[in-house]
Formats: C-alpha cells, structure tokens, sequence
C-alpha cells in the first residue's frame, strides 16, 4: 500500500513539474490568430477524452448517485477526481498546437478549485463528526456540498464549450458577441429541455407542491430572458446595423408574453392552470430565425432548420397541453408512466440548441470551406441531441427508480387505504398518504444520507422505509 502511494506521489510531482516547465510558445503563432497551425496531438487528444469522461459522464452520475444515498457514490467521484486531474496536467503537458492565453486555461483553474473544495467537504462529511464545534458547522457543510456537487455539472458544460471554441481558435475580436450569442442561448434551450425533462419525470411532486403551474416557471424565465435580451443586444446610442433591431425586437415580445403568461397561469381561485403562452413565444421564435439573414448559404439552411425545429417544439407542447393533457399538469402523477409524445418537447429544444450553437459565423465558414454540406452538419447536430437527451433520461430514470420504486397503482391503492383509515397502521385517517410521504422524501435529496444517524427524521413515520448505506458500506 506503501509503495502504491509514494507511486502515486512521485507521479503528480512529475505531472506538475512538467506542468510548471510547460510553455505555450507565442512566436509559432500566426500573427491576428489565436492558434498555431500545428495539429492537435495524442497528449492533448487524451487530455479532451480524459476530462470529457470525468466530467462529461462521471461527474454527473456521481452526482445522482449521491442524492439517492447509494454507495457506488463514492467510487464514482474518486474515479472521476482522479481522471480529472490526470487530465488537467495533461493539458499542460502537450506538444503540437499551440495557443495563446484563453478562457478554458483560466477556467479550469477556476474548476479545479471547485473540485477540490468539493471533495474535501465530502470527505468531512464521510467523516460523520457531530461533537462541539462540528455539530454547528455540520449542516451548511451538508448544504454547501449539494449546492456545488449540483453546479459542477454546469461549469463543467461550460468549460467543455471553453476548449472546443480554444481549440479551433474561435471568438476573438469582432467574433466575442455573436458567439456569446449562440452558445449562451444555445445552452438556455438545451437547459430547457433538460429542465422540462426532469419535471417530466421526477418532479411533478415537487410542482404539485409549489402551487404554480409549469408555465407561470416557464413565463418568469421567459420574461426575464426578455428583459435581458432588450438591453444588450444593441449598444444604445450608436447607429442600429446588422440584425440588432431583430434581436432587440425579440427580446421585447419575451418579455411581454412572459406577462401575460405568469397572469395566465392561475385560475380565478387561484389554482394553477396550464396556458400556451410559452409554446407560442417558442414558436415566433422559431419563425424569426428561420428567416433571420446570413451572409452564407449553409448558414441560411442551418439557421432555418433551428427555427423550424422551435417550431415543431412549439407546436408539439400545444398538442401536448391542449389534447394529450387536456389542461392538466401530468398523465401519472409521480412520473413513471408519462406520454409518449410528451418527450417530443424537450428532445426539440435539446436539438434546437446545439443547432443554434452550432451555426456561429465561423463554423459555416469553416464548414462552407470544407465543402461539408447543411445536411451532413444538421445530422451530426441531431445525433449529439439524441446522446445528451438519452444521457439525461439515464439519470432521471437512475433518481427516480430510487426515489419512487412504487408504480402509480401501488400510490392509488395506498392513498385508497388512507381514505379508509387504515393506512401504514394509524387509525382514524390521520396517516400520511404515500404522496405526501414522497414529497417529503423528494425534498431531502441526499441530505438525510450525508447526515449522521443523530441529525435523521425525528420520527420514523416522517419518510417512506428504504434501505440506508452504513458507512461500512462506501
């Protein structure tokens, strides 16, 4: 064991000092270039591979893995940690292509930090102390820990955009504002579609909860976006040119329909009620890129398959709401048993997003040079939308099947005792019916696992029986 850890040792000092001599050679740069024409080579090819699966894959199921309190947990980061690093040295070890100072060297600097606060909470945690001082601090530690192992997915998106844009040496000077763009509402679409997915199914307990329907969340941010979009995309004060009247244009009827759709999203007592303000804006959306001008050909083609696939998500979520739900918040209440044609939505905007991300001045022009046609480059598109939308139904479904192993049959028939007064053994009617029972065990995520045994429900009738995991057994 010994041995294995001064092994250990010996090669991250080796990783770092190769890291510290490692330098970027300005001079084989091309001059108003960001990147040398040198090829990528194997050092920095598995570096992408390396980092691409910790945080890519590893990360994230390493993250549902603990909100259900499964031992597999555990290993999983460590894998993760350990690939991560390994890569990160990597990146400073390569040969070959050569680039000047960038945001992803900035910023996995930035993540690295994350990671290692991260993972010296969870080892505090694993810890379980709960003696003076540890049993105030314990709690916001537990806290802490789920707030960021839930943000280390995001920055992690965020920075694997960061390095395919440095590696091809993209967005610089005039580029910066049209690829922020793109790839900041690229992403919003694919994070809605994502979000829709996993209210979908595994949190329409957490929306009957609230007391708002699926649109008054969908017209907040909608109208917030607006707000934003109004004030940025043209500089104030100096002549209108390109397409800023079109943008500036958008970003007003977001705003406006937002209104109307959070005023929509409540009846006149009060209750939620769905609306078709979101599908709409979605889809005037998709219209107004569809025709959006380009200066190259397959950049028109591009561009107008993103509308058209806005379009098609607009169109399939009033299906969805008006004749599939029929005005109601979900077919099975605790998400097991959904529609089919509810995937359609968010799969489309999932699509809609890497098209859009996809479609930057650059990459047609690089792509038009290549003589790469729209149709290639749209099935490429669609492929990564289908990879990431199954990844993101893996992990719900992996959540899920945790959180809820009972069917909906099974939560009916409770619910049907209950009514009886014979529920889980109380009398008198008063038992928690199965559905408030997994609300509340919904809302604990991994808290009650991080927790030690002292810190767990005051009463055992508080959340539904399941298996805990010792710390004998991580």
């Amino acid at each position: 064991m010994r041995s294995i850890t001064t092994s250990a040792a010996l090669l991250t000092i080796a990783l770092v000092a190769k890291a510290a001599a490692h330098d970027h050679n300005d001079d084989e740069i091309p001059e108003g270039q960001a990147v040398s024409d040198d090829p990528i080579d194997s050092v920095l090819w598995i570096h992408i591979i390396l980092e691409a699966i910790a945080f890519g894959l590893i990360f994230p199921t390493g993250m549902v893995l603990g909100m259900v309190r499964s031992r597999y947990h555990v290993p999983f980061q460590a894998v993760g940690a350990v690939l991560a690093v390994l890569g990160y040295f990597l990146g400073h070890a390569h040969k070959g292509r050569h680039f000047r100072p960038n945001i992803h060297s900035k910023f996995a600097n930035l993540l690295m930090l994350v990671l290692i606060v991260q993972i010296g909470m969870g080892i505090y945690l694993k810890l379980h102390l709960t003696r003076g001082i540890n049993a105030r601090i314990r709690k916001p530690f537990v806290i802490a820990h789920g707030i960021v192992g839930k943000l280390v997915p995001v920055l992690s998106w965020a920075q694997m955009l960061f390095g395919g844009i440095t590696a091809l040496g993209f967005c610089q000077g005039d580029h910066v504002g049209q690829c922020l763009a793109h790839f900041i509402m690229g992403s919003a679409f694919i994070g809605y579609g994502i979000l829709l997915t996993i209210v979908l199914l595994a949190g329409q307990y957490w929306l009957a909860r609230t007391g708002r329907s699926q649109e008054f969340f969908d017209s907040l941010v909608i109208t917030a976006w607006g707000c934003v979009n109004t004030f940025t995309e043209h500089r104030w004060g100096t002549a209108w040119v390109k397409n800023d009247l079109q943008h500036t244009t958008m970003g007003i009827i977001w705003w406006c329909a937002g209104l109307l759709g959070m005023w929509l999203s409540r009846t006149r007592d009060g209750r939620p009620k769905r609306n078709l303000i979101p599908a709409i804006v979605i889809g005037v959306t998709g219209y107004a890129m569809s025709a959006h001008p380009q200066s190259l050909p397959l950049s028109e083609h591009v561009h107008s398959m993103f509308g058209y696939t806005l379009m098609a998500a607009s169109l399939s979520r009033i299906v969805e709401i008006s004749f599939v739900l029929k005005d109601q918040a979900t077919v099975s209440e605790d998400g097991s048993n959904p529609n089919s044609f509810q995937y359609l939505t968010p799969f489309l905007l999932c699509a809609g997003g890497f098209i859009f991300m996809g479609a930057t001045e650059e990459q047609m022009q690089l792509l038009s040079n290549a003589h790469v046609t729209h149709v290639s480059w749209l099935l490429i598109l669609y492929s990564l939308a289908f990879l990431l939308f199954l990844f993101v139904n893996l992990l719900v479904h992996l959540y899920a099947v945790h959180t809820w192993p009972q069917s909906s049959q099974q939560l009916k028939e409770g619910e049907s005792q209950t009514a009886n007064g014979h529920a889980n053994g109380h009398a008198n009617g008063h038992a928690r019916t199965p559905s408030e029972r997994q609300i509340r065990d919904a809302e604990e995520f991994e808290l009650a696992g991080l927790m030690s045994d002292e810190e767990g429900p005051d009463s055992p009738h508080d959340t539904p029986k399941r298996k805990t995991i010792d710390d004998s057994e991580v």
